[in-house]
């Protein structure tokens, strides 16, 4: 089955999704940061099981195509981006779906599943934290000067940005997520994970380079029943 590629207006703004596939089981795929349907989830849009599930990669706001808006980082952007993923679900006509999330899209789905509980069939979520320590600032500014990241990486989101948009959007995102280890636990939703009702399996790297594993083991044993 052939990928729809469209925009719809959601909270304020006109957010870019793909859509393929016509089975029972909806699913949104999730994008990490700067990332998009198309550069994070281009072999699932191709090659998940179209009879079982219908899949929907978005761009979440100032991401992908769904800019205009410029992407930015108030204190509070994984729950934006968490409204905004179900009410875009929900203005597709969906009444339930799962949720595949990784990195910062892995946030936003167990902020998802954790505020619409009744909206959320699964979750799956990889190379996700839900808080930030001084380690993980460390880590962050490592990557925050887009030129000393590698071709294979910087290429894709090079060519979808422009060089500028690309370096001034990962500096603003390192600063943002860098905020949240100004709280005494570092906290970004680590109160939600009680609140997840649905079937959840957390998958990590363990060469991760950029979340380390205690992340993973926290959300575990947190989440009831995850696996």
């Amino acid at each position: 089955t052939s990928i729809t590629s469209a925009k719809i207006q959601v909270n304020g703004v006109h957010l870019h999704y793909q859509q393929t596939g016509e089975g029972s089981h909806a699913v949104l795929l999730l994008p990490g940061m700067l990332g998009s349907g198309q550069t994070d989830f281009g072999p699932q849009l191709k090659s998940m099981n179209k009879q079982l599930f219908t899949i929907v990669a978005w761009d979440p706001r100032g991401y992908g195509q769904s800019i205009p808006p410029s992407r930015d980082f108030p204190p509070d952007f994984f729950e934006r981006d968490a409204k905004d993923a179900v009410d875009l679900m929900q203005a597709l006509k969906f009444k339930k779906f799962s949720l595949l999330g990784w990195s910062d899209g892995g946030i936003t789905a167990l902020i998802a599943a954790a505020k619409y509980p009744t909206l959320i069939h699964k979750l799956v979520v990889w190379g996700a934290n839900v808080s930030v320590t001084q380690e993980d600032v460390r880590i962050y500014n490592g990557i925050r000067d887009v030129s000393k990241w590698s071709e294979k990486v910087k290429k894709p989101l090079e060519e979808m940005y422009g060089h500028k948009y690309f370096a001034k959007t990962c500096e603003d995102w390192v600063d943002g997520i860098s905020r949240f280890a100004e709280k005494s636990d570092g906290n970004i939703c680590q109160e939600l994970l009680p609140d997840i009702k649905c079937p959840t399996f957390i998958i990590h790297g363990e060469k991760d380079p950029l979340v380390p594993q205690a992340h993973a083991e926290y959300i575990h044993k947190h989440v009831k029943g995850s696996r």
